[in-house]
């Protein structure tokens, strides 16, 4: 009977590890600091992260065209962009989607949209998906918060009511900005982001 222990053991402890690194947390979490990346925005022109030095923060916000979560949390992207770039914590939005996916989401079609809706912000083609990778978006929109020296301060949804922001009890983004900005601690800091999930180039 004992010849059997060993190899269960052996094999629970395996187990064990497979379950562990499967669950394991892909890209960013609070608290880490991003390392910079430079993407092409629909002006031709690349920006990089470092391009904000000085700021007081920056929204990361992974968003799209075709999505109808993010066509809905369109103008509130925009709105947290007017209100608190003049505080010194713009928005940055990347689009993370392949086209060959969707070709709605094509660079072309970014600059399209861009263009008709006036984005006051840069919105940046990830085209080879590394910078999605990185941080570990999986939705869109996915709002990542870092502060002046580019730690994660939040992670998550715009809000909790996507079809109504009039009726949204709960605005996330909104709290973590203002915490961050008094020196607090967001609460929460990490929310379940809510929209459409990205949409990742083909295996060849």
């Amino acid at each position: 009977m004992n010849r059997f222990n060993l190899p269960s053991a052996f094999s629970l402890l395996i187990c064990a590890f497979l379950f562990l690194n499967w669950t394991a947390p892909s890209g960013y979490i609070v608290g880490d600091r991003v390392e910079n990346f430079s993407l092409k925005n629909v002006d031709g022109n690349f920006v990089s992260l470092s391009d904000y030095a000085g700021k007081k923060g920056v929204l990361v916000v992974f968003t799209c065209n075709h999505c109808p979560y993010a066509q809905i949390y369109e103008q509130r992207i925009i709105d947290l962009h007017k209100k608190y770039a003049p505080m010194g914590v713009p928005v940055l939005a990347i689009n993370p989607n392949s086209p060959l996916v969707v070709p709605m989401d094509s660079y072309e079609e970014m600059q399209k949209r861009a263009a008709l809706k006036k984005y006051p912000y840069p919105y940046l083609y990830d085209e080879d998906q590394y910078v999605m990778r990185m941080f570990g978006a999986s939705r869109t929109p996915h709002v990542f918060l870092l502060d002046s020296s580019r730690v994660v301060r939040y992670i998550g949804a715009i809000d909790d009511n996507p079809e109504s922001p009039n009726s949204a009890k709960n605005h996330w983004t909104e709290s973590a900005v203002n915490a961050m900005l008094s020196g607090k601690k967001p609460n929460p800091d990490f929310t379940r982001a809510v929209g459409c999930t990205v949409k990742k180039m083909p295996r060849k």
